[in-house]
């Protein structure tokens, strides 16, 4: 199997799982009640999941999913282990060629730094806009 086949499989499954996890706990931390006073207004099951259940488990699904969506682009780093060359290792290999350590690492972790800041902008906008119709 191809190295940056097998860091993407490795990968999708590790967050997947969690992911998975994630929602599920998500939509079972709706109270029941909701889903039973759509019904009784005349919602169907998909209907009231559709737009009563789900609309209120993503509010409280995208802080966790944003935290696994910041850990997997931490752990992409890890693929160097299955001969993927990532940005790390590339800064590993230009300090071992040039000497210059300090410089290419502290580049390398600013670099991961931005893009963990810009999701972490991203993941807050999204959290306000999310819960503007919150109680």
């Amino acid at each position: 199997m191809p190295g940056f086949l097998a860091a993407c499989l490795a990968l999708s499954l590790n967050v997947a799982g969690y992911a998975a996890e994630i929602i599920r706990a998500a939509i079972l931390s709706v109270p029941r009640g909701q889903l039973e006073a759509a019904t009784t207004i005349g919602m169907e099951r998909w209907q009231a999941l559709r737009r009563i259940v789900l609309p209120q488990a993503a509010r409280i699904a995208v802080p966790p999913l944003s935290n696994s969506l910041l850990s997997l682009v931490k752990d992409t780093s890890l693929v160097s282990v299955v001969l993927v060359t990532d940005l790390f290792r590339e800064a590993q290999n230009a300090a071992a060629f040039s000497g210059e350590f300090m410089p290419l690492y502290i580049f390398a972790a600013l670099y991961y730094w931005v893009i963990c800041l810009v999701l972490s902008i991203g993941q807050s906008a999204l959290e306000r806009r999310l819960g503007r119709y919150a109680v």
